[in-house]
């Protein structure tokens, strides 16, 4: 295991799911943009550092029936598996690190919360957009929340690389488009405050 899955796995071996600060009750934001973009249920959608979020269930509640699974800390996944029941077998899982992640189908949206930001490398920063670029179907989405300028400068330990939506469509480069972007103010279980950055890109390769 990598000292990055070290890390990660015992983040979820402390704590429970809904006590992580980046937990959320109901991925508000991520689901109404996903709707908008993506109203075909059968649009093939990937969470990267899914983590135990509750996105994926949202999804499935709302008819989507191709959605798949990325984390680098097997815990993390253990518990939305166990979460999701009899349901668990229509996602497909992977368990890596995103840096070496190569897609076995293209994906009409990839779902990012809160993993760009931990990429402090500038080499790993242009491996995720090749990753990117690799695992999107050309004309599909790219959802992307990380911190915001003026929001946390750590986490978990870690510190981070805060984002607006000039930065971050200058790391994606010209053939992403943002088409939307807002910023958000995440409370923690905790009861501390958050300031996110979410952009919606698309893919548009020349």
């Amino acid at each position: 295991m990598t000292d990055s899955a070290g890390h990660w796995q015992s983040v979820y071996e402390g704590k429970a799911p809904t006590e992580v600060s980046w937990f959320q009750a109901e991925p508000a934001r991520s689901l109404a943009w996903i709707a908008e973009v993506c109203p075909d249920k059968d649009t093939p959608i990937i969470d990267v550092g899914a983590g135990a979020s509750l996105l994926c269930d949202r999804l499935l509640d709302r008819g989507y029936r191709h959605i798949s699974l990325l984390d680098i800390a097997p815990g993390a996944l253990a518990h939305t598996r166990k979460r999701l029941g009899e349901r668990a077998d229509t996602v497909t899982w992977y368990t890596g690190d995103l840096l070496s992640f190569k897609a076995t189908r293209p994906f009409g949206l990839w779902h990012d919360r809160a993993v760009l930001h931990f990429l402090r490398d500038v080499n790993d920063r242009r491996r995720y957009v090749d990753v990117l670029r690799d695992s999107l179907q050309p004309g599909g989405y790219a959802l992307i929340a990380t911190f915001a300028v003026g929001g946390p400068t750590r986490c978990s330990g870690l510190d981070i690389v805060q984002y607006d939506c000039p930065s971050l469509q200058a790391l994606l480069g010209d053939d992403f488009e943002c088409i939307r972007e807002s910023r958000e103010q995440h409370q923690t279980p905790g009861g501390s405050e958050q300031l996110f950055q979410y952009c919606l890109f698309r893919y548009l390769p020349a």
